[in-house]
């Protein structure tokens, strides 16, 4: 009994010491230092995100934070200092975009619009790589839980093209994130209309996807494996998409190129079967309209 009670005291302390560094971030003065011991901490703060979102200012703080770092980011000028600030900031709204209540507060505020600059960076130094990858973190939480509505306001912005370029440049831990992503939306089959509507959006998907898969046989990486092959067996549930991947789905992926990278991992070897199963079975004839050949002549 004494042990839950010591328990429960210790929670309750810890969550005033949240509380007390979260009214901090109001304070220029005090705001590096709440930062850093709320994103270092905050898997320890139970409903740190409601707090975050309804105590005075802090989302302000927060936004604040961000923006300031906008100037140097063209030309590429972010310091390894800054990145850590910003990038602690953005654990923290990561937090808001994980709890079921604060995320879709945090989408309809169209916060996650304000990380969009820091996925158009190409500078391939370690505090812009840090930046990539803790911004499309907090997207990824967003996408993580299966929701039409996130789905739908993500593509009402620029994020396909942004997780595409991050597929091409960033480091193998950001590809992957931004695979994921992409992966999610795919699932949801608003996502799957909006990406298979038209010929163009298919084929800027698979050639991002094509070029991964050539640079994965060089440096193979199982975890991002399995996202490209899964974004390819959901493509090939369109019927049109399906049509186009009999030409256009690397070679690579049919022949034993990557069964070694694959021998540990069964459930993705499935995918990949099913995945040449569609693409290789019996060639349907596509309805009225043809495939993206048909569309791209028009």
């Amino acid at each position: 009994m004494n042990a839950v009670v010591g328990s429960q005291g210790n929670k309750d302390r810890k969550m005033q010491s949240a509380e007390q560094l979260v009214l901090d971030l109001s304070n220029p003065d005090l705001r590096e230092n709440a930062l850093l011991e709320l994103s270092k901490n905050k898997e320890f703060f139970q409903d740190l995100a409601p707090f975050v979102w309804t105590s005075f200012g802090t989302i302000a703080a927060l936004i604040q934070e961000i923006v300031s770092i906008y100037p140097v980011l063209s030309p590429p000028n972010l310091t390894p200092a800054q990145s850590n600030r910003v990038c602690n900031a953005l654990a923290l709204l990561q937090c808001v975009a994980s709890h079921p209540d604060t995320r879709m507060l945090f989408l309809n505020a169209h916060i996650p619009l304000y990380l969009y600059p820091f996925l158009n960076t190409t500078s391939k130094s370690r505090p812009f790589e840090y930046l990539r990858l803790t911004s499309l973190g907090v997207i990824g939480a967003l996408v993580k839980v299966d929701d039409t509505e996130v789905i739908s306001f993500l593509l009402s912005t620029e994020i396909i093209p942004l997780c595409l370029r991050t597929m091409e440049m960033g480091s193998e831990l950001s590809k992957t994130v931004a695979t994921f992503i992409v992966q999610k939306i795919l699932l949801d089959d608003v996502g799957l209309d909006y990406i298979c509507t038209t010929a163009e959006r298919f084929f800027a998907v698979g050639r991002v996807l094509g070029n991964m898969v050539a640079a994965l046989a060089e440096q193979p990486s199982s975890r991002l494996l399995k996202h490209i092959i899964r974004c390819y067996l959901r493509l090939s549930d369109n019927p049109r998409a399906c049509d186009a991947l009999r030409s256009c789905l690397p070679d690579m992926l049919r022949d034993a190129t990557f069964s070694s990278c694959l021998r540990e991992d069964p459930t993705t070897r499935r995918w990949l079967q099913q995945l040449l199963h569609n693409v290789q079975g019996p060639r349907v004839a596509l309805q009225a309209g043809g495939g993206f050949d048909h569309m791209l002549v028009n």
